[in-house]
C-alpha cells in the first residue's frame, strides 16, 4: 500500500471511529513524558538563562522520542509481516488527526443551541475553548465554536496529514508531539516564558506551510459549497496576518470570508478581557447554522487534501516512469 493510500485509510478510519476512549491515545503518553522531562529540568535549572537553554532540550527529547518509538514500532512489526506495519501506520496516523472529534465537539454546541439550552451550549463550548463562556450570548457562542473549528483544521487535520505524506507515521507522530508541547508549555506567562519558547517557535514553524495550504483548500471548499470563495480569498489576503498567531489567522480568515461573518473581537480569559483583531466583514449576524457550515468546510477541505496527496503521489510515480 502506497503512502497516499495509507493516508486515505487513516483519514477514513478517523472519520468513522475518531478517538474511542477505550483505546489508549499517544497524546496521553506524550503529556506524561512532557511533565516528566519538565520536572527533571526544573529540578536542576533555576535561572532564566539556564531555563532558556533547557527550552531547546525539551522538544529535542519529546519530539525525538515520539519519532523514534513510532519508527521502531513500524519497523519491528514490518519484520513480522508487511501488513502489520501497514496496519500500524494507518492506526498511528489516524490517532494524530481529529476530524470526527472536531465535528462532534462542534455539533454538540449546535445541538444545545437548537434546543434553546444556552447554559448547556456554553458548557459544551467551554469544553473546547480556553475563554470564559458563562456569560456568552448565542452569537458569541457560535463565534467561539466557528473560530475553534476553523483554527483546528490546521493542527488537528492538515498538518499531521501533511507530515504523514512526507515521512509516514513517525513524522506525523513527531508533529503531534510538537503540537502537544505547544499546548502544554508554549505560553508567554511567567511559568513558561523561558522554558516554553522553543516549543512555541517549533510549533509555529511546523504549521507555517500547512496553515497557508489550509487557507487555499478552504477557499476551494467555499467554491464547491457555493459560498463566497472570492471573499474568502480576499479576507485571507487582508486579515490573516492580523491574528496574534502567525498561522491561526489563515484558516480563520478563510472561514470568516466564506461565511460572510466577522471573527475575532473581545474574549475573557480567567476574568481578564482581551481583544483579538477582527477578521472578515460582518455582512450578517451569526446564526447556529454557521457551526454546521464550518464543519462542512472542514470536511470538504480535508477531503481535498487527501485527494491532493493521492494526485501528488500519482504524478511523482508517472514522472519516475518516464
Amino acid at each position: 500500500m502506497t503512502g497516499s493510500l495509507i493516508i486515505l485509510a487513516a483519514y477514513i478510519l478517523d472519520r468513522i471511529i475518531g478517538d474511542p476512549r477505550w483505546i489508549p491515545h499517544p497524546v496521553i503518553g506524550m503529556g506524561k513524558l512532557i511533565s516528566l522531562v519538565e520536572s527533571g529540568i526544573r529540578r536542576y535549572a533555576r535561572s532564566a538563562v539556564v531555563l532558556r537553554w533547557a527550552g531547546l532540550l525539551l522538544p529535542l527529547i519529546v519530539v525525538g522520542a515520539a519519532y523514534l518509538l513510532t519508527w521502531l514500532t513500524v519497523i519491528l512489526l514490518g519484520k513480522i509481516h508487511p501488513w502489520l506495519a501497514i496496519g500500524a501506520e494507518v492506526l498511528l496516523i489516524a490517532t494524530t488527526i481529529a476530524t470526527k472529534g472536531l465535528k462532534d465537539a462542534g455539533i454538540a454546541v449546535y445541538k444545545e443551541l437548537r434546543s434553546g439550552d444556552l447554559p448547556a451550549a456554553r458548557a459544551a463550548l467551554g469544553m473546547i475553548v480556553g475563554r470564559d463562556t458563562k456569560e456568552l450570548d448565542e452569537p458569541e457562542i457560535v463565534r467561539g465554536t466557528v473560530e475553534t473549528i476553523a483554527e483546528n483544521i490546521v493542527d488537528a487535520i492538515i498538518s499531521p496529514l501533511f507530515y504523514a505524506l512526507i515521512g509516514g507515521a513517525p513524522l506525523a507522530m513527531a508533529y503531534r508531539a510538537v503540537n502537544t508541547l505547544d499546548s502544554m508549555v508554549g505560553y508567554k506567562n511567567e511559568k513558561y516564558i523561558h522554558l516554553g519558547w522553543a516549543s512555541a517557535r517549533l510549533d509555529d514553524a511546523a504549521n507555517f506551510i500547512p496553515a497557508r495550504l489550509t487557507a487555499i483548500l478552504l477557499v476551494a471548499a467555499a467554491w464547491l459549497k457555493r459560498l463566497e470563495p472570492l471573499r474568502s480569498w480576499l479576507t485571507v489576503w487582508r486579515d490573516a496576518r492580523l491574528h496574534p498567531s502567525p498561522n491561526s489567522g489563515f484558516p480563520e480568515s478563510a472561514v470568516a470570508g466564506a461565511l460572510g461573518v466577522r471573527l475575532g473581537g473581545y474574549n475573557v480569559y480567567h476574568g481578564v478581557r482581551s481583544f483579538r483583531a477582527y477578521m472578515g466583514d460582518p455582512t450578517r449576524q451569526f446564526e447556529e447554522e454557521d457551526i454546521r457550515r464550518t464543519v462542512a468546510l472542514m470536511f470538504l477541505s480535508s477531503w481535498l487534501f487527501v485527494l491532493l496527496c493521492l494526485a501528488a503521489e500519482g504524478i511523482v510515480r508517472m514522472v519516475m516512469l518516464l
